[in-house]
C-alpha cells in the first residue's frame, strides 16, 4: 500500500508570502515523513510551477520516493523531446519515475488547451496512445516509428532511462474506453470516482480487458487521485474544501465531488471512507492537499502521514479477506 502526495505547485495553492522554491523542501519534508510518492499535475489553465521541471528539482534531493505525474497531458509537448525528458528524470531520479497520463477533459479544462498546442481535438485519445507507444519504442532503441497519426524516421539516438523499458505509465480516467485501454496497453490506473463502488467496478472491467489481452492483471497498479481534507469535522472540512475548489476550479465544492473524489472530516472519519477505497481495491493513493498556503498544506500533510500505517493496515486486512 502507498500513500503519495500531490505537490502544491499551482498559485492558487500559495498563500501572499508564499516562495515557489519551498516546494523542494516540502517534498523532501514527505518524504521524511514516510509518504512513499510526490506527484505533480500539468495544465496551462492557471498558473504553477510546469509539472517536469518540477520533478527534475526533486529527483536529485529526494532519494526513496516515486516522482509521479498526475496526470501528464502529452499534447501539451512535442512527444519525442517528451520522451527525452522523461527519459533524463527517469535517470537523475535513479528510476523513480512514474508517468500518469490523460488526454484533457471537455470544455475549459481540455479543449482550449489543444488550441494552445496547435491540435487538433478530435481522436485526442488515439493520439495519447501512440504518442505513449512511441516513448516506449524509443526508450527501447528504435529508431523509426510509424502509427496512424504520429510518423518519424530516421530518429537519431534519444536518451534512454533508468530502468529497461522505461518508467511505468498509468492512464487516467474511468469511461469504460478508458478502463478497457488501461487493460490493454497501460501499467497502472489512476481515476478519481467519487464512489468508492465505482472504483471497485471499473477495477474488475480494468482486470477483465487485462485478461482479455493476456496480460497479468497483478501487473496494473491499482492507484486513486483524491481530495483529501482532515479537519475538525465534516461541515469544517467542507468549509475549507468548498474554499479550495473556488479557488482552484472556480466551482463551488458540491459540484467538485460530483465528478472527483473528495474525503473530508476528522482523522478517523477520513481514514473510514479512504478505507472503502482500499477495500475497493485501491493500493496506491495519490492524496491532494485541500489547503490555500504552503503552511497549512504542511499541516494536512502531517495529518495524512500520521494515518499511514492505519491505512496499510486495512490494506493488509482488504488482501487478506482476498485470498482466504
Amino acid at each position: 500500500m502507498d500513500i503519495g502526495v500531490l505537490l502544491p505547485t499551482g498559485t492558487a495553492q500559495w498563500g501572499p508570502a508564499d516562495d515557489a522554491r519551498e516546494l523542494i523542501a516540502f517534498g523532501r519534508y514527505a518524504e521524511r515523513l514516510g509518504l512513499s510518492s510526490l506527484f505533480v499535475n500539468d495544465s496551462l489553465i492557471s498558473p504553477r510551477v510546469e509539472a517536469l521541471t518540477m520533478l527534475a528539482a526533486l529527483a536529485p534531493v529526494t532519494e526513496t520516493v516515486t516522482l509521479g505525474t498526475a496526470a501528464l497531458m502529452p499534447f501539451l509537448r512535442r512527444p519525442i523531446q517528451a520522451a527525452q525528458a522523461l527519459a533524463s528524470i527517469d535517470l537523475l531520479s535513479g528510476g523513480r519515475l512514474t508517468v500518469a497520463v490523460g488526454a484533457g477533459f471537455p470544455g475549459r479544462f481540455g479543449r482550449p488547451l489543444y488550441t494552445l498546442s496547435e491540435l487538433p481535438w478530435e481522436r485526442r485519445f488515439a493520439r495519447l496512445d501512440e504518442t505513449v507507444a512511441l516513448w516506449r519504442a524509443l526508450w527501447g532503441g528504435a529508431g523509426t516509428f510509424h502509427g496512424e497519426i504520429l510518423r518519424f524516421d530516421d530518429i537519431p539516438p534519444t536518451t534512454r532511462p533508468s530502468r529497461a523499458g522505461g518508467p511505468p505509465i498509468w492512464l487516467g480516467g474511468a469511461t469504460p474506453t478508458a478502463l478497457a485501454r488501461t487493460g490493454r496497453l497501460y501499467d497502472g490506473w489512476l481515476p478519481y470516482p467519487p464512489d468508492p463502488a465505482d472504483y471497485a467496478s471499473g477495477l474488475r472491467d480494468v482486470h477483465r480487458a487485462a485478461a482479455d489481452a493476456g496480460r497479468a492483471t497483478e501487473d496494473i497498479a491499482p492507484a486513486l487521485f483524491v481530495s483529501v481534507r482532515i479537519d475538525d469535522d465534516i461541515e469544517s472540512g467542507r468549509r475549507a474544501l468548498d474554499d479550495y475548489a473556488r479557488a482552484t476550479y472556480g466551482m463551488p465544492l458540491e459540484e467538485l465531488e460530483k465528478i472527483q473524489a473528495v474525503v473530508t472530516g476528522s482523522a478517523d472519519q477520513v481514514l473510514e471512507h479512504l478505507g472503502r477505497y482500499v477495500a475497493a481495491g485501491a493500493r496506491h493513493i495519490v492524496a491532494r492537499l485541500g489547503a490555500r498556503d504552503l503552511h497549512s498544506q504542511r499541516n494536512q500533510l502531517e495529518r495524512i502521514a500520521d494515518l499511514i500505517p492505519a491505512v496499510q493496515g486495512a490494506a493488509d486486512h482488504a488482501s487478506t479477506s482476498e485470498s482466504s
